[in-house]
């Protein structure tokens, strides 16, 4: 199985967690002021909250069923 190139993009200062979708792209977790957001590094979907609990969970859950790899076409 080829796994995405965006395996291990660089890590934001702002990093908190970062989850790894079906085929290994990435999912952070980042927090940005009052507000906790992920961003699939797959599929490109975000979201965010007030709550690290919240975003941990929608994050976690996405990664589990996301199976996106974003491969740049030349």
């Amino acid at each position: 199985m080829k796994l995405s190139p965006n395996v291990a993009p660089v890590e934001p200062d702002n990093l908190l967690i970062r989850f790894h979708n079906q085929v290994g792209a990435a999912v952070d977790v980042a927090s940005a002021g009052a507000r906790v957001s992920w961003s699939c590094h797959g599929c490109g979907d975000v979201d965010s909250y007030t709550s690290l609990n919240l975003t941990r969970e929608d994050a976690n859950g996405h990664a589990a069923t996301c199976r996106a790899a974003y491969h740049r076409l030349r």
